[in-house]
């Protein structure tokens, strides 16, 4: 038995209808085509109004989203932390187009920071740079396109949310999470989470995190010269580890407008990339903290030998392992009960807010190879092995 096949320990926090349910969502997850068809019908049918909130709410919704409200969230982030998995919420707002709308996610970006305060098992918090200010004003600032003066008006009052949700974090000494965003939107956010890391990671642990989406392959370069203005600059840098949300939307974005992809490849040259920023991340310790943000098994492993290998203790401060709150319950629960610092990412908001979220991880978990099978391999295991136990007398 590997080190993650311990399916007693991976759900222990699950009944055994909640192991059904699961096993039921991996089995479509399996099927790509499927998957890619109904979310674009899921988006349709909620556009005309047609009624199946009430199914997504008890389907993809209860897998992935922690709840509609906060309250609801608060609720299983303890009930998480009874099995030594900690969190960081995140109002699963994005793409926001309205300043009202924008205003309102800056306000439960803050609530979350506050709630995180002083709270062991909420140790980051985390926000997407889109939910604060319009999409088209990141992508005109990667690309370099000059802003009208509303435009102008707009970005620094997108700043001012960004500022405003860092001085906060760093009042209430909360580390904050910069998520990744598409490429043609990231070249701006760089920039940003470079200026923020400059100036609020001047102690010996870093308060802004930025991330790097390793499927990109020009994130090597940029990881080496992050690390180089760390040092030269003498500021620390949180790195958020993962290989990238976005594959299709990028791939397909290439093609209509007829440039190179961005991403690496293959699934193989991902990886590479992934693991070659993996060594040099932990080569730089001493200026990097790490945020393992991935389901791989491989991925995971290769951090777990690596600290035994160099005698760094299983709850270091400086390295952190993360998976989606509904996703790879092998690896968090059976990494947690070994004393390592696993951070679950639980994603709450109202049903509609959360759509593009819950269709995402439906196809990541599609397009993943060995993904889905992974899961329902181990929930099958786990769900034999109660059977046997009652069959025993024992349960």
């Amino acid at each position: 038995m590997t080190l993650f096949e311990n399916t007693e320990r991976a759900f222990i926090h699950k009944s055994k209808s909640e192991l059904y349910k699961t096993y039921l969502l991996f089995t479509i997850f399996s099927y790509p085509l499927f998957v890619r068809i109904s979310g674009q019908l899921i988006v349709f049918l909620l556009k005309i109004g047609f009624p199946i909130k009430g199914l997504l709410k008890r389907t993809v919704f209860e897998q992935f989203c922690a709840g509609q409200q906060e309250k609801d969230s608060i609720k299983v982030v303890e009930s998480l932390y009874n099995f030594k998995v900690k969190s960081y919420m995140h109002y699963a707002s994005e793409g926001q187009k309205t300043s009202e709308g924008m205003e309102e996610s800056l306000k439960k970006i803050l609530e979350t920071i506050k709630l995180s305060q002083n709270n062991e098992a909420l140790p980051f918090t985390v926000f997407k740079s889109t939910a604060l200010g319009p999409a088209r004003l990141f992508e005109k600032q990667t690309e370099g396109v000059a802003l009208s003066a509303e435009e102008q008006l707009e970005w620094e009052q997108a700043l001012a949310r960004i500022n405003r949700c860092c001085d906060y974090a760093q009042e209430l000494n909360v580390r904050l999470l910069i998520d990744a965003e598409e490429s043609w939107l990231q070249g701006a956010i760089d920039q940003i989470a470079l200026t923020l890391m400059k100036k609020y990671n001047q102690g010996a642990q870093p308060l802004i995190y930025t991330t790097m989406q390793m499927y990109r392959n020009d994130r090597l370069p940029y990881l080496k010269m992050l690390i180089d203005e760390a040092k030269s600059a003498n500021f620390q840098i949180g790195i958020k580890l993962v290989r990238g949300a976005y594959l299709e939307k990028e791939n397909q974005r290439a093609i209509e407008r007829g440039y190179p992809s961005p991403l690496c490849p293959t699934k193989e040259a991902t990886d590479e990339n992934f693991n070659q920023g993996l060594y040099l991340i932990l080569n730089h310790l001493d200026h990097c903290e790490l945020f393992l943000g991935s389901h791989s098994e491989d991925s995971t492993q290769r951090l777990v030998d690596w600290m035994k290998t160099h005698q760094i203790p299983a709850n270091s401060p400086r390295i952190w392992f993360s998976q989606l709150y509904g996703m790879a319950d092998f690896l968090s629960f059976n990494l947690a009960d070994l004393g390592y610092q696993v951070v679950k990412y639980v994603p709450y908001g109202p049903l509609k807010e959360v759509i593009p979220y819950l269709i995402r991880r439906a196809e990541e978990n599609s397009a993943v190879q060995g993904q889905s099978p992974r899961e329902l391999t181990l929930i099958k295991r786990e769900l034999k092995r109660r059977r046997e136990v009652k069959a025993d007398g024992s349960l």
